[in-house]
């Protein structure tokens, strides 16, 4: 079970039922499980998804992965190429060994030197490729992070301006336009270290929409943005003062078109996997499940609200189902910011959910990754959950000013406990209806 906790959370019926959907849709994008079914070796032939590669005329194979699924998707390809691999380099939050690929673990959400030593060693392994080899990029979310690669300023200035970026309210794809143009590695700058190998990049999405330029902030795929882009950002959030990081640290990434011409960039997995099979878990057990959105955005407590208050219109056995990133702004009040406490965006929208919740009725969200900004994946909340917090005298109003949100469900026991997964499609959403 991916769900540790499942027995103790799982007491009524109802809620077993959350928790056998949320559990479909995390077995569904098991890494290991989902390289060993889409990478096919047949004698020469390399097939990965529909592009087939003819490994006769490759000289020499090389692995460089990025972020939280590339230590499980390495070992899975491992498998599949054995001593094929000549060389290769995946840099992942959690530590493990491989046979044939060095290992890097560096730190996350924020970049530390690990992070800047562990890219070092990726681009060399890149720059070692020639135009008769071939690269196999694993890339997946974290990769923003792990990929420190400055011009210029430190680690500890680059974490101070995502630090600010995250509390002002910003969206994935506003970070990672920074990102992009604070790096030496992201935004297209694999893919140049590469050239002229033949390139393939599995791409497992966290970003809402899938759009692969901003997945681990695109270190494989072209990019639209430009320097401007990226001080647009900076302007808008006052983050100029907040970082240390001057305009001549930013830097344009590669623009020339003949750096992609050899590499095909494939979405490999997304939300929609896991939202497709939990859909199916639910028409199973003889609910009608209903997808609502695959790139849920907004504030997590504002969220949560209008998912129960929706839920609420729908008729009896209904799941609806949803996939996305909500955000956490702490920028509303100086005083509770700094008195901001321990919790997650996932957390925080279930404890907003809980002050709307009806009979019958059961939300939960958890982070895919298994991480909800904390050690827990997410929360469930129901009846039952009130009627704990009432007992306790907990005031989820309070708890949600001081965005307190793990310690408030820590307290019931109504965390999801899933440890680190080894996947990373984005935020999972399941609001059930007996």
């Amino acid at each position: 079970m991916k769900i540790k906790n499942f027995e103790a959370l799982g007491v009524t019926k109802t809620r077993e039922r959350l928790l056998k959907i949320a559990e479909a849709g995390l077995q569904a994008i098991d890494t290991e499980k989902t390289v060993s079914e889409k990478v096919n070796l047949h004698g020469n032939e390399l097939e990965i998804g529909d592009k087939v590669f003819n490994l006769e005329k490759m000289k020499r194979i090389f692995v460089a992965g990025v972020g939280k699924c590339s230590l499980e998707a390495a070992r899975a390809l491992e498998k599949i190429l054995e001593s094929r691999i000549t060389d290769g380099v995946v840099i992942d939050i959690h530590k493990g060994k491989l046979e044939r690929i060095k290992t890097f673990s560096g730190t996350h959400p924020f970049p530390t030197e690990e992070n800047i030593s562990a890219t070092k060693e990726l681009i060399k392994l890149l720059e070692k490729s020639g135009e008769s080899d071939l690269v196999i990029f694993l890339i997946s979310g974290g990769g923003s992070t792990l990929l420190c690669q400055p011009k210029e300023h430190t680690c500890a200035s680059e974490a101070e301006l995502v630090k600010h970026l995250f509390s002002e309210g910003a969206t994935i794809k506003e970070i990672n336009t920074v990102r992009k143009h604070i790096s030496l590695a992201r935004g297209g700058n694999l893919a140049k270290y590469a050239y002229p190998s033949k390139v393939v990049s599995l791409i497992f999405s966290d970003v809402p929409g899938d759009d692969l330029s901003f997945v681990a902030s695109g270190p494989t795929v072209p990019d639209t943005t430009t320097v401007r882009d990226a001080e647009k950002v900076l302007d808008k959030y006052g983050a100029w003062e907040r970082c240390g990081i001057s305009k001549k640290g930013l830097v344009e990434t590669p623009k020339e078109s003949k750096i992609f011409k050899r590499v095909s960039n494939i979405l490999f997995i997304s939300n929609k996997t896991a939202i497709k099979a939990m859909a199916r878990e639910a028409k199973k057990m003889g609910f009608i499940p209903s997808i609502q959105n695959l790139s849920l955005r907004g504030e997590a407590s504002k969220v949560g609200e209008e998912i129960t208050k929706k839920l609420h219109r729908f008729s009896k056995n209904t799941v609806l189902l949803y996939g996305g990133e909500t955000t956490v702004a702490l920028r509303q009040d100086k005083v509770l910011r700094e008195r901001a406490g321990k919790g997650g965006r996932n957390q925080e929208l279930v404890l907003s959910a809980l002050r709307f919740i009806g009979d019958g009725e059961v939300l939960a969200a958890l982070a895919s990754d298994g991480e909800d900004n904390t050690d827990a994946a997410g929360a469930i909340c129901d009846k039952m959950t009130r009627e704990k917090t009432e007992k306790r005298g907990l005031k989820p109003e309070e708890h949600l000013k001081r965005h307190s949100s793990y310690d408030f469900f820590a307290a019931l026991g109504d965390q999801i406990l899933t440890g680190p997964t080894g996947s990373n499609v984005s935020d999972l959403i399941i609001a059930l209806k007996e």
